[in-house]
């Protein structure tokens, strides 16, 4: 939507548009976020995951907290489908839902804060105290025009860190902190914004109270064994990409003030995040695992954890979706899925107003240049709930069925602003407990 408008408005006339909303959003709803400390996680990957790990850790050292994110909303433990397929709401429900965590008594707020949100400024009434970023990868740079006005966009999240006020919440300031990954390539561009503290974390160096030593040892079924400035601690997930995200929530309860006996209790409680790397699990003798990935770098990360598992065979699920968003990755998708599984089934995602199958032929030019056969172990076919059911049908004893692009989501955006009910949970559980029925 954002590209479409910058063609047919004014940049002033948008620009102001977006700003009078979000102050005015801020006024009608009496600056919620000056009233808790609110954390805001951005980056290309791995958003949503860092901030439901966060809740999680959070909760688990009894504090009450709320969030915002593509995977939901979260007030109190309260949990809120996020059927608007937005990583950022509109202003005024942003607002709104920050004023109903601040009734509830949260003691936190999680924002997960997206590039394109920031560009239409819905970050501008939020009064962070903390911000950090997952990482940064060459994805959703057609809505900016390019990479260096994506990274851009993310460095003015944290550029906008000192332009509000500090807070005192029961009686303790609040400093502003920038937590940062000092081994990430981008560190020192996000390390030249202003803030009270810097707090970087990376594999080496010498821990002090703003920097923090994260040590990966091995990793097995349990988890990753890790120190954090030589205490032992466990990360209790197998996908590398996971652990990395468990690895920045647990940096942002360091720079919090947290100490490593609480980190370790709190990293250790950590459970299954839904939809990513979420296993579908009804007795059968194959693996089924749900993940959002829906970018080349997720994908890839994804796919790379799933041979840890050792699979005879990699039956995979995917598609791309519409609405004008990042068409250059699809046949990236197709490739990547090519080259890692045996079968590849391409289907519908999110088309919106665009053609289904035109996108499903975009992602399938990927899979073919990499050597697949249509029909032999490429099948393309539109109907999601079909394609889950001929993955599982075509599954054997040991092998791993992966379905990707929507992860935990619960509907699919198609024509006229329309959604319809999908999840892909509910039909995989439906395929697999067909079996039994044959």
């Amino acid at each position: 939507m954002l590209h479409l408008l910058r063609k047919i408005i004014p940049q002033p006339v948008l620009k102001f548009y977006h700003l009078a909303l979000a102050k005015l959003a801020v006024f009608v709803y009496g600056s919620p976020s000056n009233e808790l400390v609110v954390i805001g996680v951005t980056g290309t990957n791995g958003k949503s995951s860092t901030v439901q790990m966060l809740a999680q850790m959070l909760e688990s050292l009894d504090f009450t907290v709320g969030y915002t994110s593509t995977a939901g909303f979260s007030i109190a433990g309260h949990e809120i489908i996020n059927e608007m397929k937005m990583t950022m709401p509109g202003r005024f429900y942003l607002q709104k839902i920050l004023r109903r965590m601040v009734r509830a008594g949260c003691d936190y707020a999680i924002v997960e804060t997206s590039s394109q949100g920031i560009e239409q400024h819905r970050h501008i009434g939020i009064n962070y105290d903390l911000v950090t970023y997952t990482n940064l990868t060459p994805e959703h740079i057609e809505a900016h025009g390019g990479f260096d006005n994506y990274k851009k966009a993310k460095g003015k999240l944290f550029a906008h860190l000192v332009n509000r006020s500090r807070k005192t919440i029961n009686g303790n300031k609040i400093d502003k902190i920038a937590v940062i990954n000092a081994d990430g390539d981008y560190a020192p561009y996000f390390s030249s914004f202003k803030a009270d503290r810097h707090v970087t974390y990376s594999k080496s160096g010498s821990p002090d109270t703003d920097h923090l030593v994260v040590k990966r040892g091995k990793s097995d079924a349990p988890g990753l064994a890790i120190k954090v400035n030589d205490v032992g601690m466990t990360v209790p997930y197998i996908a590398t990409f996971q652990q990395k995200n468990a690895i920045s929530a647990l940096a942002v309860l360091f720079a919090l003030g947290f100490s490593q006996k609480k980190i370790k209790k709190a990293l250790e409680n950590l459970e299954p995040i839904a939809g990513r790397f979420e296993r579908v699990d009804e007795g059968q003798d194959f693996s089924v695992i749900v993940d959002y990935a829906y970018e080349p770098y997720a994908l890839h990360a994804l796919l790379s954890a799933v041979k840890v598992l050792k699979p005879k065979r990699i039956i995979g699920i995917h598609g791309s979706a519409g609405g004008g968003r990042d068409k250059a990755r699809r046949q990236k998708i197709g490739k990547i899925a090519a080259e890692y599984e045996d079968i590849v089934i391409i289907t519908n995602e999110d088309p919106y107003d665009e053609d289904p199958q035109q996108i499903i032929e975009e992602v399938a030019k990927g899979a073919l240049k990499a050597g697949k056969q249509e029909g032999v172990n490429l099948l393309l076919i539109e109907d999601r709930d079909a394609a889950i059911d001929k993955a599982i049908h075509l599954a054997k004893k040991g092998d791993a069925v992966i379905i990707t692009g929507k992860g935990s989501e619960t509907v699919m955006a198609v024509k006229k602003g329309k959604k319809v009910h999908m999840d892909d949970r509910e039909s995989a559980r439906r395929a697999i407990k067909s079996l039994t029925a044959l």
